[in-house]
């Protein structure tokens, strides 16, 4: 697998992945990211849902699906061992996530 500069990485993510809206998510097929980094995006989101919670901040999460990447940009409200949920309880399994961005 090629390298990038780590900020390069995110730009092409989110230039290759759509943008949906969380309201959108329920009717994708979520699948498992090329490799699973699980344990770093919980740790990762439990700071997002902090961010969320406390100042109303949005993450940019990129996420793996039958159709290619997709991006939603919104308030984490939990993180729980395998996923993440997001308002109007809107979940998705950490194994799908690609990147966090806040």
């Amino acid at each position: 697998m090629a390298r990038f500069a780590p900020g390069l990485h995110f730009i092409l993510l989110s230039l290759m992945s759509r943008l949906v809206q969380k309201e959108e998510i329920p009717s994708l097929q979520l699948v498992p990211a090329f490799v699973d980094n699980t344990q770093k995006w919980r740790e990762e989101l439990q700071y997002a849902s902090r961010l969320g919670n406390e100042y109303k901040g949005k993450t940019a999460i990129t996420f793996e699906t039958t159709e290619g990447p997709c991006e939603v940009e919104t308030t984490v409200w939990s993180v729980t061992e395998n996923y993440l949920q997001l308002k109007g309880g809107v979940m998705i399994p950490l194994e799908s996530v690609i990147q966090v961005h806040y």
